[in-house]
């Protein structure tokens, strides 16, 4: 049995239309950046009305273009060991753990191995994980499983810290990174945080990794169809000490989120 792969077959999901029906907040009205709120611990992991297939893509993802989407430095395998057993300890209704084993809401059964933390977590739950360590004045890229990036390529942020891996984005300034470093720096074990963004979307696709200024897919908000929404969640871990920055992707009709129909072009 390959690592971490379900044991029975999963679906096919043709052109990669995998939608929910609605998103579980409101973006409308979305606060400055960083934005962001408190969260229950029992709340961190989600399962949603898209969870079937969304796993079926991660298991394709995972099998076929591994490398583009897990990456672990070798450093990072306490951390990412240790978030195993974390998300294991707050896996939401619906899974079942056995010895060795874990059967998901959508039936498949995922072996627990921890020889590939990352792999197994990335067939577990529709959360992409990474995983920032501390080196330095900053909290540096160290492992991350990330199946459904929008606009950036994983193997270029390892080992990176967060103003390097930000470099992209015009919004976040000296102001915000100092702020989001400070913020990284204060998440205390137990106590998760939370944020929310807005994306707009001409495809739908969940795997869009190239960089955002040049991805055609990008959307104008007056006229593109697809709403993509990450609840980004901070997580402390005890032990290490590593911050989890885990990423729950949401796509839906514009409509669904509560926005007009896009004009025909």
């Amino acid at each position: 049995m390959q690592r971490g792969l379900p044991t029975r077959p999963v679906p096919r999901y043709a052109l990669g239309m995998i939608l929910q029906t609605q998103l579980p907040y409101d973006v409308s009205q979305l606060k400055p950046l960083p934005g962001i709120s408190p969260l229950a611990p029992a709340d961190w992991l989600m399962v949603d009305d898209a969870y079937a297939a969304q796993m079926a893509e991660r298991t394709r993802l995972l099998r076929d273009q591994r490398e583009a989407v897990l990456q672990m430095l070798p450093e990072a395998r306490p951390a990412a060991e240790e978030l195993l057993d974390l998300v294991l300890e707050h896996l939401p209704a619906g899974f079942e753990r056995e010895e060795g084993r874990v059967t998901r809401p959508d039936g498949g059964v995922v072996a627990l191995d921890r020889a590939d933390p990352m792999g197994t977590l990335g067939h577990l739950v529709q959360e992409d994980l990474c995983l920032l360590e501390k080196q330095g004045d900053e909290h540096v890229l160290t492992a991350a499983v990330l199946c459904f990036p929008a606009g950036w390529r994983l193997a270029q942020k390892m080992g990176r810290p967060l103003t390097a891996i930000h470099i992209p984005i015009p919004e976040y300034d000296d102001s915000i990174a100092r702020r989001v470093q400070r913020l990284f720096d204060g998440v205390q074990p137990g106590r998760p945080l939370m944020r929310i963004n807005r994306l707009w979307h001409d495809n739908p696709a969940l795997f869009q990794p190239g960089p955002r200024r040049d991805n055609s897919d990008r959307g104008h908000p007056a006229a593109a169809p697809y709403l993509r929404s990450e609840r980004q969640c901070l997580v402390r871990l005890p032990v290490s000490r590593a911050v989890v920055f885990s990423i729950h992707t949401f796509v839906v009709p514009r409509a669904a989120a509560g926005f007009s129909a896009a004009p025909t072009r």
